[in-house]
Parts: structure tokens; sequence; C-alpha cells
């Protein structure tokens, strides 16, 4: 019998009963941790961009890929705050002298920088 084309790249097959089921293998992943950032990549990815999910699953790179993402995101996210807060003036001395009003403008800092970085880099 001629072989297939998934013989002729290397794969195998295994017989059960009267059938030939191919040999498949997803490779090992490194273990990273995908933090928060990452998780909502892999939701964005699983549903908006299934072959790209698909693709980094099986070739054994997604939880490399969402790492990266996760790391990228945090940099970017904590790159913001602080270029904001420089911007607006917002340093320990006012935190000292007036705790809430620091405390609610760090708040909407963070909040502004989140919506940055899910634009930027983990709605993409």
């Amino acid at each position: 019998m001629a072989k297939s084309i998934f013989e002729r790249l290397g794969g195998e097959y295994e017989q059960q009963g009267d059938y030939l089921i191919p040999r498949l293998t997803v490779p090992a992943e490194e273990d990273r941790s995908i933090g928060i950032w990452g998780r909502r990549h892999l939701d964005y990815l699983k549903q908006y961009r299934k072959v790209t999910y698909t693709n980094l699953l099986t070739s054994g790179k997604l939880n490399a890929y969402l790492a990266d993402i996760n790391e990228q995101a945090q940099e970017r996210s904590h790159r913001l705050i602080e270029d904001m807060k420089q911007a607006q003036g917002i340093t320990e001395q006012l935190k000292a002298e007036n705790a809430l009003e620091w405390t609610g403008k760090v708040n909407n800092i963070s909040a502004y920088a989140r919506e940055i970085v899910e634009q930027e880099i983990i709605y993409t």
C-alpha cells in the first residue's frame, strides 16, 4: 500500500480493530505562569482567533506565548502608571498628606492603563 502524506512526513498509525488511528502527540511545553493578562488573551484567542489558538496549542508554544504576553502587558502597565503619575504630579508627598485623594487618582490611572494595555496587547 502507498504511503500517505502523513506517513511521508514522519507520522505513524496505530491499529485499533479494523481502523488505523494516527498517533498524534503534542510537544511538551515549558511550565510558565501565564498570569491574568495571559488568561485574558487566551480567552480572546479562543473566541476570536481560533486558528491562531489551535496552531499555538498543537505546536506546543501556547503556554510560552501567553507567558510572554503576560510579561509584556505587566511591563507596559507599570510603565504607563509611572509615566501618568509623574505627568499628573502624583507623589509620595500627596500620599502622606491626603491618602484618599492619592488613592482615587492612582485608581483612575490604573484603570486607564488597564484599558490601554487591553487595546494594545491583549485584544489584538
